[in-house]
């Protein structure tokens, strides 16, 4: 897989992260950023890993990825409660699971926040 792929998949990530500021800027309905939030990890760290010659299967898994990812990487490793954390946001924010699931606003800043520094980080990772 080339470089190209790996630059859509980042402009595809950052995207969804820009969609989820976006929303939760405008007041929009947290579960619609807890969505896009989740999207565009789970996209960065897809990228990553076709950067490292890695053939995708379909997963959500975000605690998964990350732990793949780490193998390429060790210093990803400190992601991990930041991905297992985020992980649930797919299927909370999508599909009724038969629990109200309300996010709290400053729960979600502080998610965006430490997205933005994971993508930092990993932008520094790949150059």
């Amino acid at each position: 897989m080339g470089r190209s792929e790996v630059k859509e998949w980042f402009s595809k990530a950052e995207k969804d992260f820009d969609e989820a500021i976006f929303l939760f800027n405008n007041d929009r309905p947290l579960e619609h950023v807890a969505f896009f939030l989740q999207q565009s990890i789970e996209k960065y760290l897809k990228g990553f890993l076709i950067g490292k010659g890695c053939e995708l299967e379909k997963t959500h898994d975000l605690v998964k990825l990350i732990k793949e990812a780490s193998s390429f990487d060790g210093s990803l490793e400190k992601f991990t409660s930041l991905m297992r954390d985020i992980a649930s946001y797919y299927i909370e924010s999508r599909y009724p699971i038969g629990l109200l699931v309300e996010y709290d606003r400053d729960e979600m800043q502080e998610s965006l926040e430490s997205t933005q520094a994971f993508i930092d980080f990993l932008g520094k990772r790949i150059g």
